[in-house]
């Protein structure tokens, strides 16, 4: 074929589809689709609600519209019963366990190592017992010590260590949550993304991890760090003021979280956000205060 008659026959045949399909025109167009209706779900850590004993705080919260109980790790064994009794006809769920556990994953001194792998069993089957959606660790703070040096081999040695413990807590119903703190409090594990890859790296649906407003923002952007993780791992958020890690309207104009509330949105989040702060002022003021401040940011986002 010429190529004047090429040419010529490639442009009759662009006018031609062109001409033939005015929907691909009008779609580039049409507006971006809307975002997944995505609940706000409040979480409470049981010392944040007020309220001399469990049944006081629960009903504390439910008067807030809180819908998550954040509890420790420490002696959960002995209060599995309690706790499933307390929220047994509300609207309220066992949230993420916070901590709790012996020793650390990357302990040197088998001794060491060996509390935290039979307190972190216990913990972990504690928490299926209740419901709970996780087992909140951190791989090593930067005191804690002998610890295993920051090297890749040490990353293979934690995938390895956190598949066993990823499968354990799948057979109990739940997971193992990698919280990433900032670098003045651990040296390991700093990043949302880092700790999603982790995840990846384990290659256990029993292993995910969570982002905490307050270590995130020494480290990278709310919106950066959560869309990192993905809602493939992301199993649970921590929430502070951004200035004094006290409650979220404390530190004035600082305490803004429409940007991490956006990926939230975005991702299709079903988690929860938990109060993970101090509280200087009345908390009987604060506490709603901070809902509202919250709520009102989450649509905004």
């Amino acid at each position: 074929m010429k190529r004047r008659n090429f040419i010529m026959g490639s442009a009759a045949g662009m006018a031609a589809a062109t001409l033939a399909s005015p929907m691909t025109i009008l779609s580039s167009c049409a507006p971006a689709p809307e975002k997944p209706n995505t609940p706000l779900n409040i979480c409470f850590q049981e010392g944040t609600a007020i309220g001399n004993n469990l049944q006081e705080k629960l009903d504390y919260m439910e008067s807030l519209g809180v819908t998550g109980l954040e509890v420790g790790g420490r002696g959960l064994k002995n209060r599995v019963d309690e706790l499933n009794k307390a929220v047994e006809g509300r609207n309220i769920k066992l949230s993420a366990i916070c901590a709790g556990f012996d020793g650390f994953i990357l302990a040197e001194d088998p001794e060491v190592k060996a509390a935290f792998d039979n307190s972190m069993r216990e913990i972990i089957a504690a928490a299926g017992a209740i419901g709970s959606p996780g087992v909140i660790m951190v791989p090593a703070f930067n005191g804690q010590k002998p610890c295993k040096p920051h090297t890749f081999e040490t990353r293979q040695y934690l995938c390895e260590e956190l598949f066993k413990l990823g499968e354990y807590a799948k057979e109990c119903g739940t997971t193992v949550i990698l919280e990433p703190l900032n670098r003045r409090e651990c040296f390991y594990l700093r990043l949302v993304g880092d700790a999603a890859a982790i995840c990846r790296d384990t290659n256990s649906e029993g292993v995910k991890c969570m982002g905490d407003f307050w270590h995130m923002q020494e480290e990278t952007s709310d919106y950066a760090a959560f869309m990192s993780a993905g809602t493939k791992y992301l199993q649970h958020v921590h929430i502070a003021s951004r200035g004094r890690r006290l409650t979220p309207t404390e530190d004035g104009e600082k305490d803004n979280y429409v940007d991490g509330f956006r990926a939230l949105k975005e991702m299709g989040y079903q988690g929860h956000v938990s109060f993970e702060c101090g509280c200087e002022g009345d908390r009987a003021v604060v506490l709603p205060k901070a809902i509202e401040l919250m709520r009102a940011q989450w649509e905004q986002a």
